[in-house]
């Protein structure tokens, strides 16, 4: 059994422990509000945009002068995989499930016989993918130090896709990241932004079938909207992916806190049962000296 000195001492490191792990939930507890109200209120105009853009897509998909951005480049063999994780650990799953899906979706693709690249974004992300695979990896943006995320943080994403696309590195761009549903609960989420996939089979065109004017021109639109569309779904991917790191922060620390205590309880009753052991060993020595006189 370990000493009672030994017990103090891990005792009193698990109490410090306990202190972090609570003040870290605290923390992650405080920015959860906002990053959720955020993601929230970002949803109705990505999904709004999204369903836009795939209407557009099929109207225009037999076009030759549609832009790449929104139809592709009419291949799918070069498949470009945007991971999404968080710039800090201490958060659970939160990261690994994401760089699980990653690979999970490199390895089909490749099965398929098409070429993958890896744009990862976070700081865990590419620490993940790198294992296995390292060689796929073509770039990655940290976001490590920033307060909150930002709209330039997500144009910068889309910029780097739409430049990769026009110089003819890319056919395809799925984005994964974790979707917020709960503070207990991220959704890991694959989505297609390049090129906009098809409407779902039966849902409506909420255009009604209307025709419109362009001013100045189709073109002139389009070259502005299709950027900001893409920096829009990046966007939405990175305050999802915020929300969902917090509450996920959250809730490890709170079960790290939980265990923490239940440790303590294990190791005081560990040092009072060893405390009274040497205590009555020192008596029966005390007893057996003045019997022995």
């Amino acid at each position: 059994m370990p000493s009672l000195k030994a017990l103090r001492t891990r005792i009193n490191s698990v109490k410090s422990t306990q202190k972090i792990t609570s003040a870290m939930k605290m923390v992650a507890a405080s920015k959860l509000r906002r990053a959720q109200q955020q993601a929230e209120a970002a949803r109705p105009y990505a999904e709004r945009m999204d369903r836009m853009l795939r209407a557009l897509a099929a109207s225009v998909s037999d076009s030759p002068t549609a832009p790449a951005l929104l139809v592709g480049t009419g291949q799918d063999r070069t498949q470009l995989l945007i991971a999404v994780t968080a710039d800090r650990g201490l958060a659970g799953a939160f990261n690994s499930q994401v760089g699980r899906a990653t690979r999970n979706l490199a390895r089909r693709l490749e099965s398929e016989g098409k070429t993958v690249k890896i744009l990862s974004v976070g700081r865990k992300g590419r620490d993940y993918l790198r294992r296995e695979l390292s060689d796929r990896i073509v770039g990655d943006i940290t976001f490590a130090g920033r307060r909150r995320v930002e709209f330039a943080d997500a144009q910068e994403i889309g910029a780097r896709v739409a430049q990769m696309l026009a110089a003819g590195e890319i056919d395809v761009a799925t984005i994964v990241y974790n979707r917020f549903a709960s503070v207990i609960s991220q959704v890991v989420t694959e989505q297609q932004i390049i090129p906009a996939p098809p409407p779902p089979e039966g849902e409506q065109d909420d255009t009604g079938g209307a025709m419109y004017d362009f001013e100045p021109d189709e073109e002139t639109i389009l070259a502005k909207l299709l950027p900001q569309a893409l920096a829009i779904q990046a966007y939405r991917a990175l305050l999802e992916s915020s929300a969902g790191e917090h509450g996920a922060r959250m809730t490890a620390m709170d079960n790290a806190t939980r265990n923490a205590g239940d440790m303590i309880k294990r190791l005081s009753q560990n040092y009072n049962r060893a405390r009274q052991a040497n205590i009555t060993k020192e008596l029966i020595e005390i007893i057996s000296g003045a019997e022995a006189v």
